[in-house]
């Protein structure tokens, strides 16, 4: 039933945006990424607080494409370098160490999202926060190889200077 159609039949104007926000919560373009996902992407920080002050799950995951599987908000947002957005993210209790579904089952986090894109303060910020890295760069099982991820030796030189430091 149309929104206008609920206000008519009397069902008030609140119900009606509740109406609205839960079709707004539910939307999945054809990736699978909700509002959420599309606002990290552009690194809108305002449309990012907005949707999570209304409810949606900080860690909610993608379900379309093949490439899309998994994505989490903080993945686009790392992917885009937006660290405003990231903050937010975190500070809302997304997971840094969330992984993408793929078909090797080494999906990528989103400090490899940050660093395939080559975005160094991203990975330094990641790295700063917690993100996961393994002791050994060439370790398959965690990290995708360095020709995808070309930026991945900053995530380790970050990594030493932090444990130097």
């Amino acid at each position: 039933m149309p929104p206008e159609k609920e206000e008519e039949e009397g069902q008030g104007q609140g119900q009606v945006v509740l109406f609205r926000r839960r079709r707004k919560r539910s939307f999945r373009d054809d990736r699978g990424w909700t509002l959420l996902h599309i606002g990290a992407r552009k690194g809108n920080l305002k449309e990012v607080k907005r949707l999570l002050n209304e409810g949606m799950d900080v860690n909610v995951s993608a379900w379309g494409s093949p490439k899309s599987k998994g994505v989490t908000p903080l993945h686009l947002a790392a992917e885009g370098g937006h660290l405003n957005v990231m903050d937010e993210l975190l500070e809302r209790g997304a997971n840094i160490d969330a992984r993408t579904k793929s078909s090797c089952g080494c999906g990528w986090t989103p400090l490899h999202a940050a660093a395939k894109e080559r975005r160094k303060e991203a990975v330094k910020f990641l790295v700063q926060n917690g993100a996961f890295l393994p002791p050994d760069i060439n370790d398959c099982r965690f990290n995708p190889p360095l020709h995808y991820c070309p930026g991945l030796e900053w995530a380790y030189e970050e990594m030493n200077r932090l444990r130097h430091d």
